[in-house]
């Protein structure tokens, strides 16, 4: 049995806080069960630190974008495509819509999706999509840029089922964070229960959404064991059933070898 954290950011945890250094953390992962984890950029100025990180461990990988709500170095097609290059890169994102953080004429945030989605179609990588009250506008853009060509998954998914339901047909994996396990999630829940078990992955989004029930806590991929476990107990299934399948959701999204934990 083994898991896999399918969307963290090493680069960001709270070191101190969880007191133990970068090896520590990738250390109580596999005490946990997680083998692999995939370590996701989200501004080209800490890029080199998030590839870094994923050359330094056999079972960590990572991805070259820049989230939505990010107000740093605008990427271009080209240059995703040039970073893109490595074999540690295994995905285009996080890209995606925000409109929850961003108020006015948010055009710039739609283009910069576009530009995610035509990099991913060109290296063939499937994207990580982050959405936030911006549905019907992430759907349409998936649709009008051809994401389906690439496929991905809709990361730390808090969206409708009938979201869900579309996102599947477009051939993409629902991954679920911490936030699946927090009380007001019920509705949340239900799209936990309906996705079919081949298309699911889980998360941390360390160092952010630590799950029940160590909210509180600084979050770490250790912790995505939590969301496993939640997730089998809604559906009324084993947490090694969840593990093992989710796990190989991952391998076959992102054709990683799967690393016994």
């Amino acid at each position: 049995m083994s898991l896999i954290d399918s969307h963290c950011h090493l680069d960001r945890l709270a070191l101190k806080k969880i007191g133990t250094d970068l090896d520590g953390v990738v250390a109580l992962a596999a005490e946990n069960g997680v083998s692999q984890m995939l370590c996701v950029s989200i501004n080209l100025e800490n890029f080199p630190e998030v590839l870094r990180i994923s050359h330094c461990y056999e079972n960590i990988f990572s991805s070259v974008g820049v989230h939505p709500s990010d107000d740093g170095e605008e990427p271009s097609v080209a240059q995703l495509i040039e970073l893109a290059d490595d074999p540690k890169i295994i995905a285009i994102g996080e890209t995606g819509l925000d409109y929850f953080y961003n108020e006015g004429d948010l055009e710039w945030q739609r283009e910069r999706f576009r530009v995610h989605i035509r990099a991913a179609r060109s290296t063939g990588k499937p994207l990580i999509i982050h959405t936030r009250e911006a549905e019907s506008d992430t759907l349409a853009i998936m649709r009008e840029e051809g994401a389906e060509q690439v496929g991905g998954v809709m990361h730390c998914f808090t969206g409708s089922l009938e979201m869900a339901q579309q996102c599947l047909e477009l051939g993409f994996y629902i991954s679920f964070s911490g936030i699946v396990t927090f009380r007001n999630a019920d509705e949340l829940r239900e799209v936990a229960r309906m996705v079919p078990e081949e298309r699911i992955l889980i998360e941390t989004d360390a160092p952010y959404l630590t799950p029940v029930p160590v909210r509180g806590k600084p979050n770490h991929p250790a912790l995505v064991r939590h969301v496993a476990d939640h997730i089998a107990a809604q559906r009324g299934v084993s947490f090694e059933q969840i593990a093992t399948a989710t796990s190989k959701n991952f391998q076959r999204l992102f054709g990683t070898p799967l690393i016994s934990g």
